[in-house]
C-alpha cells in the first residue's frame, strides 16, 4: 500500500529523517511511536506530499507522492497535529469546502459529509461554529475531513494530545472503527495509546527506524530480557555463585538494599519465566540462602521503546563523535594543502583561488568542494578520505594546476605551465620538497 524508501530530510545542518525506509500494508492499525523529535511528524509531512525530502522516495499504491501527486493524495486523508480548522465556519461549512477542494460535487458531496458527520460523532456540533467547540470535537472535525472522499489510507498524526481522559478514549475507539474499513497511521509518543489501539508498530528514534511489528513480535525479537528481582541476605558473591548453576540464567545485577540485604536483578531470556523463578528458589533454598521477596517482570512495549530509544541516541552521539572528528581531519587536510599550494609555483591567476567550502555527499569523509568564477575558471578539491586527498586548480584548460597527496605528510605536487612544459615537485613533506624541472621538448 505505501512504500517509504531510503527517506532522508535535513534541515539545513539538522538531519531530521536518515535513510528511513518501510512497508505499510492494507487493513491494519499502524501506530508510528517514537520519542519528541524523532522525525514522526517530518515523516508523515513527506508521506503526505506536505514537505519535500532531501532523498528517498514514497509511493503510495505505486504512485510517486512527488512525481504523481494529485494520483497518490486522493489515497490518502491527513490530519496534522494542528488540524486545519477554520474557526468561524461550522463544521457542515467547513466539509462542504474541503469536499470541494477535494472534487466532490453535488450529491455525491453532500453524502459525503453526512457519512464522515455520522462516523465521527459531531452530529450535535456540526451547525456551531468551530471557535466553541471543544478541543475533542475540533479534533472529530478534523478526522472528518480526512475521511471526505473515502481514502484508503488516513494518516493522523498525535490526534490525542491536549485532551482529557475522555476526550482520548473516545477519540481511541473512533481509531478502532476507523481501522475497520481504512488502514490507519497515527503517530503518538505514548505507549499506552499504542498498545490500546495499534495491531502493527513502527518505533524511529533519530530519525531512523528501530524496529517494526506487531507488539508480541517486537518483544520476540528485541533482547529485552524478562527479569526476577530478588532480595536475599546472602552476599553478592554467594548470590553469583549459585546462580551460576541455575539454567536460563543471563545475566545478574547486583545492589546493596536496606539493613544489609541484598537486591538481585536477574534476567533471562527463556519464555517460561516461572520455571526461571523455581529453580532460582530450589538453589537459594538448598544453599540456606533466605528469599525475602520475588517479583517476576515480564519485557512490554515501554521496556523495548527505553532501550530502542537509548541504544539509538547512543549510536546517534557515536554517529556525530566520528562525523566531527572527520571532519576536523579534513579541514586539517585542506589547510596543509592550501598552504602547500600556496608555497609552490601553481602558475595560477591573481583570482584564483581554492574554495574551503563543501557540499556533503555520501558521508563526512566523502566530500566535493567546487568553485567556478567562468567555465574557463575552476576550481575543485576531491577527496576520498581527510587523509587522501586530490586537489585541481585550473585556470584555463591549457594552464593547469594540480596538487595530489596520499596523505598530509607525504604530498606530491605538479604544476604545469602548458603541456608542453611541466614541472614536478615530488615532496617528502611540507618541509623537504624535491623538485624536478622537465625542458621543454
Amino acid at each position: 500500500m505505501i512504500q517509504v524508501e531510503h527517506l532522508t530530510k535535513f534541515y539545513g545542518n539538522h538531519l531530521a529523517v536518515d535513510d528511513l525506509s518501510f512497508e505499510i500494508t492494507d487493513g491494519h492499525v499502524y501506530g508510528f511511536l517514537g520519542p519528541n523529535g524523532a522525525g514522526k511528524s517530518t515523516t508523515m509531512n513527506i508521506m503526505t506530499g506536505c514537505l519535500s525530502a532531501s532523498d528517498g522516495r514514497v509511493l503510495i499504491s505505486g504512485h510517486d507522492i512527488f512525481e504523481e501527486p494529485q494520483e497518490a493524495k486522493r489515497l490518502i486523508g491527513y490530519l496534522p497535529e494542528m488540524p486545519p480548522l477554520y474557526m468561524y465556519e461550522t463544521p457542515v461549512d467547513y466539509l462542504r469546502f474541503v469536499g470541494a477542494a477535494k472534487g466532490l460535487r453535488g450529491t455525491e458531496l453532500a453524502e459525503q459529509i453526512r457519512m464522515v458527520i455520522e462516523q465521527t460523532g459531531i452530529e450535535a456540533v456540526a451547525h456551531r461554529r468551530i471557535s466553541n467547540l471543544s478541543k475533542g470535537y475540533k479534533q472529530r472535525v478534523g478526522i472528518a475531513q480526512a475521511l471526505l472522499g473515502n481514502p484508503q489510507v488516513i494518516i493522523l498524526d498525535e490526534p490525542t494530545v491536549g485532551l482529557d481522559p475522555l476526550q482520548i478514549i473516545e477519540i481511541r475507539d473512533l481509531i478502532k472503527s476507523l481501522g475497520e474499513n481504512h488502514t490507519v497511521i497515527f503517530s503518538s509518543h505514548i505507549l499506552s495509546e499504542v498498545q490500546a489501539i495499534c495491531d502493527q508498530i513502527i518505533m524511529i528514534a533519530g530519525g531512523r527506524l528501530v524496529a517494526n511489528g506487531t507488539p508480541e513480535e517486537l518483544e520476540e525479537q528485541i533482547l529485552t530480557p524478562n527479569e526476577i528481582s530478588v532480595l536475599t541476605d546472602g552476599t553478592a558473591e554467594e548470590a553469583i555463585q549459585k546462580l551460576s548453576m541455575v539454567q536460563g540464567i543471563a545475566g545478574t545485577e547486583t545492589e546493596p538494599a536496606e539493613n544489609g540485604l541484598l537486591h538481585l536483578t536477574i534476567k533471562t531470556t527463556e519464555e517460561d519465566i516461572y520455571e526461571v523463578s523455581r529453580r532460582v528458589f530450589r538453589t537459594f533454598a538448598v544453599s540456606s540462602m533466605d528469599i525475602l521477596e520475588m517479583q517476576v517482570k515480564k519485557a512490554n512495549l515501554e521496556d523495548i521503546f527505553i532501550e530502542l530509544a537509548e541504544n539509538s541516541r547512543a549510536q546517534a552521539q557515536a554517529r556525530a563523535t566520528a562525523e566531527n572528528e572527520a571532519e576536523e581531519e579534513a579541514q586539517d587536510g585542506r589547510s596543509g594543502l592550501l598552504g602547500l599550494f600556496s608555497h609552490h609555483k601553481s602558475g595560477a591567476k591573481s583570482g584564483s583561488h581554492l574554495d574551503s567550502s563543501h557540499k556533503k555527499e555520501d558521508s563526512t569523509t566523502i566530500f566535493t568542494v567546487s568553485k567556478a568564477d567562468s567555465t574557463e575558471d575552476t576550481t575543485v578539491i576531491y577527496a576520498d578520505s581527510p587523509t587522501n586527498h586530490t586537489v585541481i586548480s585550473a585556470d584555463s584548460a591549457e594552464y593547469p594546476t594540480v596538487i595530489a597527496a596520499d596523505s598530509l605528510t607525504n604530498p606530491t605536487v605538479i604544476a604545469a605551465d602548458s603541456a608542453e612544459n611541466p614541472t614536478v615537485i615530488a615532496a617528502d613533506s611540507i618541509t623537504n620538497p624535491t623538485v624536478k624541472e622537465d625542458d621543454i621538448p
